[in-house]
């Protein structure tokens, strides 16, 4: 068993300083764990023209499995900024709500309300798509299609399940590309 060091009373009124402001958490409330990266696997790409050209893509959940938590990131995100999306810690610009929608009404919103965010210059939205209790067989319908879409997007970088305060497993941050050329 190892000694704990002993600490200085100038260390430990620095301590008790610093944290003089801590308010405790609610009883029964949690700080919200770190989560450990999950490997999600990427759809097929089957050269049919992508959501934002217009084509919406149907996948049976045998092609596109869904973990509870999602996660994704294209090459070139920076760790540090996908660890900030990952812990909420950047400012949502804009939100939308899916859950309830029919598949075909979920995309066709999901794809106007991205396009209008990359015309505004918004850099960080929420979703939420629900957890899918509600579905036949208690499956998550509108998830998986969320994780689909969001993936064939170019104008996405990166997204990623909620903290519990943004809905947890039934919404996702997502990170969109800048405009390019727009002034």
């Amino acid at each position: 068993m190892r000694k704990r060091p002993s600490l200085s009373p100038e260390d430990i009124e620095l301590f008790r300083s610093a944290v003089r402001d801590a308010q405790p958490l609610p009883d029964g409330q949690r700080a919200d764990p770190y989560r450990r990266r999950s490997r999600l696997p990427r759809p097929k790409r089957s050269g049919k023209p992508s959501l934002e050209e217009g084509f919406i893509e149907l996948l049976s959940g045998s092609e596109v499995e869904t973990e509870e938590f999602l996660e994704f990131s294209r090459a070139g995100i920076q760790k540090r900024l996908f660890a900030d999306l990952r812990r909420g810690r950047i400012e949502i610009e804009r939100s939308v709500d899916l859950h309830g929608l029919t598949i075909s009404y979920a995309a066709s919103t999901l794809g106007d309300f991205l396009a209008d965010c990359q015309r505004q210059r918004i850099r960080c939205v929420h979703i939420v798509h629900g957890k899918g209790r509600g579905s036949e067989g208690r499956q998550p319908v509108l998830k998986q299609q969320v994780n689909v879409w969001l993936r064939q997007r170019k104008d996405v970088m990166a997204f990623c399940s909620c903290l519990s305060r943004d809905g947890g497993t039934g919404a996702v941050y997502a990170l969109l590309r800048p405009l390019r050329g727009a002034n």
